[in-house]
């Protein structure tokens, strides 16, 4: 066997093992980059560990911990909170408040199983309140920190943008971030008027209604907000003010200074902990550490791929195929269905650059690709086996878990099957040719 099928068996096995046994891709990878690299690459240490990504391994841990500290000190409770009290007693919003917080989050910076374990407890609680179906909530969670997950200075959209200018790919960060947001906005709304939003709007119509006539009979109606609140009520503190400032100055200094993301946050990080120690202490075991290891452990051993010429070699097995244009589709389901059993943070790394070689030849239009594939890989995430979904799962309040839990997967198989296929027709055909 060459060199390069043994090295894509290595990553074969290790996505099985990881999925299998819940062993952490990343120490996989590692370990495969390790013995992959020494004894059928012939590379030394040196050419191994020479693509960590640092930069990255920066943003992850600055990100998520300037993160932990805001979950710490109720910041993000505070957020939520806040958010839920201006829908007023319509609870058919709260599906979309859950959304648009999440959607936030990721945006300004969070990585995506992160903003999903901070809003789908809450969120979760207010459908068992509400009566809202749990599917429909949980849905709404992840394809609304999906949605913002491609941001410019988002996790997801630093990997990506990263690999491509890597690759020396045509990109645009913002059809990249508007291609997920409005892909996730529309499946959120199918998502919407299928598992019961409709009644909840119907609902609320009635509860008007009863309430003005209420009001005009003399009789006490429920105040405004009482029935939507479920969230705490959260004060305000001059810890929680310093940290939205701290958010702020983050967007401002990433977005309009181009400063890094990553040391931005771990400076944002350091200034807030020497403020308030004993509000920070426990923040860096807080820190994504499975996600840190993860991400650097996946792209250190697609680094090794590429310097033993495996990429090149699985990018024209693809484009051998003879028509690029249906590669591409190949492509954007292989990303779905992996992703939907494994990491779409690891996956984004591996995918693009076996796209490359059709991409180059400008045979299929790249930013369309990159956007197709990111979408596809990462729009599956509310399958019970993949991070997000299974937070929804651990966080849902039904009496029977199995039936929500074959409700899920059912739903997860149905977006693996049609969304690669959307996303293809939409972004990657019109650029062909």
């Amino acid at each position: 066997m060459s060199p390069e099928l043994i090295s894509i068996a290595a990553l074969v096995v290790a996505f099985v093992i990881a999925t299998a046994l819940s062993v952490n891709m990343g120490v996989l990878a590692f370990a495969a980059a390790f013995l992959v690299g020494r004894l059928a690459g012939g590379l030394t240490e040196d050419d191994i560990l020479a693509g960590f990504p640092g930069d990255l391994f920066v943003v992850l841990v600055g990100v998520t911990y300037l993160f932990a500290i805001a979950k710490a000190n109720g910041t993000t409770d505070w957020l939520v909170s806040r958010s839920v009290r201006l829908v007023g007693g319509r609870i058919a919003v709260i599906p979309w408040v859950m959304f648009g917080i999440g959607a936030l989050l990721t945006m300004i910076g969070a990585v995506s199983p992160a903003a999903c374990a901070i809003v789908a407890p809450i969120a979760l609680n207010l459908a068992a309140r509400h009566g809202i179906n749990p599917l429909l909530m949980g849905a709404m969670v992840v394809h609304g920190t999906q949605a913002g997950a491609f941001s410019p200075i988002s996790v997801y959209g630093t990997i990506v943008n990263g690999v491509v200018e890597k690759n020396d790919i045509p990109g645009s960060p913002l059809v990249l971030f508007f291609g997920s947001l409005v892909v996730n906005i529309l499946i959120a709304a199918v998502v919407f008027v299928l598992f019961g939003g409709a009644r909840l709007v119907r609902a609320d119509r009635a509860r008007r209604a009863a309430g003005a006539g209420a009001a005009a009979s003399g009789e006490a109606a429920p105040a405004e907000g009482e029935e939507a609140e479920g969230a705490g009520v959260v004060g305000l503190d001059r810890d929680r003010a310093l940290t939205l400032g701290g958010l702020v100055v983050l967007v401002l200094g990433t977005l309009v200074l181009d400063l890094d993301v990553g040391l931005m946050s771990l400076t944002i990080a350091v200034v807030l902990s020497v403020i308030s120690p004993k509000a920070c202490r426990k923040a860096p075991s807080e820190v994504a550490w499975p996600t840190v290891l993860l991400v650097c452990g996946v792209l250190t051993y697609v680094a090794v791929l590429e310097e033993m010429g495996t990429i090149d070699y699985a990018g024209h097995a693809v484009a051998d195929v003879g028509v690029p244009v249906l590669a591409a589709l190949l492509l954007c389901y292989i990303g779905a269905i992996v992703s939907a059993f494994a990491s779409s943070t690891a996956l984004m790394g591996a995918l693009i650059p076996l796209a490359v070689p059709f991409l180059l030849d400008g045979s299929i239009g790249a930013i369309g690709m990159v956007t197709a594939l990111a979408v596809s890989a990462t729009v599956v995430d509310v399958s019970p086996f993949s991070t997000n979904g299974a937070i929804v799962m651990a966080n849902v309040k039904v009496t029977d878990r199995d039936a929500f839990y074959r409700r899920l997967l059912t739903y997860g198989g149905v977006v693996v099957a049609v969304v690669p296929l959307l996303t293809w027709l939409v972004f990657v055909v019109p650029g062909f040719g």
